[in-house]
């Protein structure tokens, strides 16, 4: 049995006053992409459910069902009949699991290769070089010790190490 969290529900509602709005259509599921792939799996109406309800154990700790198969496409919120802002909802919640180090391999990765690279995926001598003979322009990073002052003032490098397997 799941416990509500109000102490929760209220910080989401806090965050994102439009949640009050949902009334639970499944509009956003019925054209959310990534339902339709995982075959409903992923649930955007469920995860906005759990929510409304202060579910955080299952929403933070079992993940179920699963925040980070949200692409942010935002296919939901042009969709949603009461203008809900969803996305920036799941992005409140993979924030706090990112707090608690409940996150996927691909994210720490990523944000390993940003501390190191200034990007997520860095380009490939081949890429470079492919990029010169189309004269298309050198893509800039970003300069890596500024980004690792920005990560050190939002405690990302503290978090990205405190992964949980």
């Amino acid at each position: 049995m799941s416990v509500i969290n109000f102490e929760f529900r209220n910080e989401v509602m806090k965050h994102n006053a439009s949640l009050s709005y949902c009334y639970q259509c499944s509009t956003c599921s019925g054209g959310c992409p990534m339902a339709l792939i995982t075959q409903g799996k992923y649930n955007p109406r469920k995860i906005i459910e759990e929510a409304l309800l202060g579910l955080e154990e299952r929403l933070i700790d079992a993940q179920d069902p699963n925040p980070w198969l949200c692409s942010t496409c935002q296919k939901c919120v042009e969709l949603c009949p009461q203008k809900v802002e969803l996305t920036e909802i799941f992005t409140l919640i993979k924030n706090r699991c990112f707090e608690k180090g409940s996150y996927p391999e691909a994210f720490y990765t990523q944000g390993q290769a940003v501390l190191e690279n200034g990007v997520a995926i860095p380009y490939s001598k081949a890429i470079t070089t492919r990029r010169e003979k189309l004269g298309l322009p050198v893509v800039k990073t970003a300069p890596v010790d500024e980004l690792k002052k920005i990560f050190k003032e939002t405690n990302f490098e503290a978090n990205i190490s405190r992964r949980r397997e």
